[in-house]
């Protein structure tokens, strides 16, 4: 059974004229491009520890097939704005559950991106866990109530923010957690 037991954030641009070469660009500034990611759903596996993506990186080979949770948004309109975010929930129980959060978003600055998928993995956890929150409250007030329970000991985000090129080329964003065995 494979469960994994420590996790990276990573973020990346890309632009080319061709769609996919901008893709593979974001990839190759997230420093993922060199392996095979497999998407999975968005949990955060219990007793995984968040470190960094250079640590995480030492632990990969070329090749490899990865487990990772991604979010991408492209455009070829001069000047439009994207963005891409992982949100993350922690429980404070590590033997729990937490949850991963995509939010692919157009028009929205990457700090309201990154707040958005972070509320939103929150959010998840918090319905599980039984914390009752009122969901039109603004997030500094639902982050103050979660804190208060004790049952979710951190969040945080990851998000990749670009303007469309100027001159029409593809523009790729992409925020991915890589989750990793060891």
């Amino acid at each position: 059974m494979f469960v994994p037991r420590s996790l990276y954030l990573t973020r990346g641009v890309g632009k080319h004229k061709e769609n996919l070469a901008s893709f593979e660009l974001a990839l190759r500034d997230a420093g993922v491009a060199e392996y095979n990611l497999a998407s999975v759903s968005s949990i955060f596996p219990p007793h995984c520890k968040l470190i960094s993506r250079a640590r995480g990186l030492r632990q990969l080979n070329h090749g490899q097939i990865v487990f990772s949770v991604i979010a991408r948004q492209q455009t070829n309109e001069p000047n439009r704005l994207i963005s891409a975010s992982i949100g993350v929930a922690i429980p404070n129980d590590t033997s729990q559950y937490g949850y991963l959060s995509e939010h692919h978003a157009f028009g929205v600055k990457g700090k309201d991106a990154g707040d958005y998928a972070e509320d939103l993995a929150a959010q998840m956890l918090a319905t599980t866990l039984g914390i009752d929150f009122d969901v039109d409250k603004s997030y500094d007030e639902k982050k103050e109530i979660w804190r208060i329970s004790g049952k979710i000991v951190r969040t945080t985000n990851i998000t990749q923010s670009a303007r469309g090129d100027k001159s029409g080329l593809w523009t790729s964003a992409v925020a991915l957690a890589i989750l990793l065995p060891e």
